[in-house]
């Protein structure tokens, strides 16, 4: 945690978790047993030592959405809230804001806290230097306890002024008896099962998260809850090794121990933690009893089911963009907190956030996938145009609005560096821009885009504005001439050979309708417009078109009446294969392994470039998808026969 909103943060998702098992312990109060009541206090304790909203995962409620809305409204900024470690990290320069300062008191409360108990601790152990090492007699008695139960021991002292006797210490334990006064065997049990099962490092936990949430109430009613459930838990490995007379008579002698001395001091675990919570303990030996087997099993499925979801969080897949269901400028704050907090954990999702942001003109949409210093400015125009009267929208650059219904295409993908990719985003307009016919055409708004991670975010910057582009009416998928293609090309008998290689990576957005297409209830299905932050990409189209260009005079032009040609990829290094006939009576046609062939016949005053047609096939995407063809395989056939053997290598400069 670098300032006051990632405290916050983390407190607040604490805070959240700890009422939730309050009211389950509430529940199964006589239900579980203090074995499982405390390790119920396990899952806030994971919580707790993990960074809220790690991997953009929140618990229970959307506190990052909550944290960043608050910390918009009172700063004004747009940044994102992070909890780099779940415990205060030190800030190199000076406070300059008053959120700076609160910063400061939190840090400063939690060093002071931590000092106070480090203070108390070490006078502790000073004044156990000065305590008496316990007699032989003593020694023995704590031995033959330990043997009558298989326990461990530790060196024991006598220390004047000890309410009642406790451990003190992890490393060199020392247990602690009142000077004057003989200790029962049922306590000196009670502080050796605290000694087997390390019971003072989980006091010593349980005291640092205090210090970390010194200003949390409720955590600290925690806290005193799970220190009281902790000795709880001893009493009933107490009980379980007694019998009959003496389980009444340990009952009777903590009634007697309601001192509060040493109860909270660091570093130690004593049987006596003052009078509120001796009745606790005093209620829980009275509904004691020998838990079947079974109940233990159910008490490891539920702790199971209840951590799972608490630990592991949900991610936040939607964004809150429901311009008006607040008010003015709150709305779009709430929608802008959202946006940063539901960020795109995949390149593919970004993407899919991007396309979407220009279907729609979402504001909201644009800042999952905008970088974090774009962010300022895409609120400040939702801002303005509402201030205007306007529905709060982004203003994505289109010459007008896109056609929702076709949804985005992204083509020419390229993967430019270990975390950075470049394409091209396109999306078909609703109509003619100002000045271009409207007949028989589509327009395109065409934008060059680059996706890259900035931090655990996936994020997309504009490479240049969105270009129109006037194409003929065909299928986006596979592919539009008219946008820029990787070209292959060689030269041989007056022409040059050129295949145009494109792709095209699909996000299947489509979602069926549950009535069938009709007049009367329309398509059958729709383009979803709504983001999917953790896309990945159903299919990738790879399509390709032959052209040849004519190099030579009017003369040898005039003798031409038949072009075929005969294509297919290659590997750098592959045997040349034997390529499908392409002369008089062939036609054409296209294989799955990326293979064209096309006869024509030109007629008089063809031009110089004559398209010879072009296939495509798709596939599934995978490492390979970003792989191009080394080089095609080329066969030119002039008047039927065969003219020319090419091998067309691809022109630099990338898609052009």
């Amino acid at each position: 945690m670098r300032d006051i909103w990632a405290f916050l943060l983390q407190t607040l998702t604490a805070s959240g978790v700890a009422v939730l098992l309050l009211i389950v312990k509430a529940m199964f109060r006589d239900k579980l047993s203090p074995r499982w009541q405390f390790a119920v206090w396990g899952i806030l304790g994971i919580i707790l030592l993990l960074p809220a909203g790690f991997a953009g995962r929140y618990v229970l409620l959307n506190w990052p959405m909550w944290v960043e809305a608050v910390k918009t409204a009172l700063t004004g900024s747009y940044s994102l809230t992070q909890v780099i470690a779940p415990i205060p990290l030190p800030v190199p320069t000076l406070p300059a804001t008053l959120w700076d300062w609160l910063y400061l008191v939190y840090v400063l409360g939690v060093v002071l806290l931590l000092g106070r108990y480090l203070f108390s601790y070490f006078c502790l152990r000073r004044a156990l230097r000065a305590g008496i090492p316990a007699s032989a007699q003593i020694k023995a008695r704590i031995q033959a306890v330990a043997d009558q139960y298989h326990l461990p021991t530790c060196r024991a002292v006598m220390m004047e002024g000890a309410g009642s006797a406790f451990l003190c210490g992890v490393i060199s334990p020392i247990l602690v008896l009142p000077a004057g006064t003989q200790t029962d065997d049922k306590v000196l049990l009670h502080e050796l099962l605290h000694l087997k099962y390390r019971d003072v490092i989980w006091g010593l936990v349980i005291c640092l998260l205090r210090c970390v949430h010194w200003c949390n109430p409720l955590l600290w009613y925690c806290a005193n809850q799970s220190g009281n459930d902790l000795e709880s838990l001893c009493d009933q490995r107490v009980l379980e090794r007694l019998e009959g007379e003496d389980r009444r008579e340990y009952g009777r002698i903590l009634l007697s121990m309601a001192n509060e001395k040493y109860a909270r001091a660091p570093g130690t675990s004593c049987a006596s933690n003052g009078g509120k919570n001796i009745r606790q303990r005093i209620e829980a030996i009275v509904r004691f009893k020998r838990y079947p087997a079974g109940m233990a099993l159910v008490s490891v499925c539920a702790a199971i089911m209840l951590a799972t979801p608490l630990v592991f969080g949900t991610q936040a897949v939607n964004v809150y963009n429901e311009a008006g269901r607040l008010s003015g400028s709150v709305d779009i704050d709430f929608s802008m907190a959202s946006a940063r907090t539901t960020w795109c954990t995949t390149f593919v999702g970004a993407l899919d956030t991007y396309g979407k942001s220009l279907l729609t003109n979402s504001g909201a949409y644009r800042a999952m996938c905008a970088p974090l210093s774009q962010q300022a400015e895409i609120a400040q125009i939702m801002h303005d145009r509402q201030e205007k009267g306007l529905w709060p929208t982004w203003n994505s650059g289109l010459p007008m609005e896109a056609d929702q219904s076709t949804g985005y295409y992204l083509y020419n993908l390229e993967r430019t560096g270990e975390d950075t990719y470049k394409a091209l985003v396109a999306v078909k307009l609703n109509g003619a821009p100002d000045g271009h016919p409207e007949e028989h055409m589509m327009y395109l708004a065409v934008q060059p885009v680059q996706v890259q991670k900035e931090g655990s975010r996936w994020v997309v910057a504009e490479l240049g504005e969105a270009q129109t582009v006037e194409a003929q009416e065909a299928s986006m998928v596979w592919g539009v001439q008219e946008l820029p293609s990787y070209v292959y090309s060689g030269t041989a008998a007056n022409f040059r050979v050129e295949v145009c290689f494109q792709r095209t990576f699909v996000v299947d957005n489509t979602v069926q309708k549950s009535n069938s297409s009709s007049w009367f209830f329309g398509p059958s299905s729709y383009f979803d417009t709504v983001p999917k932050p953790n896309a990945q990409f159903d299919e990738v189209t790879h399509n390709q078109w032959t052209r040849c260009i004519f190099l030579g005079s009017e003369d040898e032009k005039a003798a031409i009446t038949h072009l075929g040609t005969s294509i297919v990829p290659l590997e750098e290094g592959e045997q040349r294969p034997s390529l499908q006939s392409a002369g008089y009576g062939s036609g054409g046609g296209s294989s799955n392994h990326g293979e064209d062939w096309a006869s024509l016949e030109v007629g008089p005053g063809w031009g110089p470039v004559v398209p010879m047609g072009g296939g495509g096939s798709s596939s599934g995407f995978d490492e390979d998808s970003f792989l191009l063809p080394d080089c095609y395989a080329a066969d030119l056939y002039i008047n039927g026969e065969k003219a020319a053997e090419l091998t067309l290598r691809l022109q630099e400069g990338g898609a052009q």
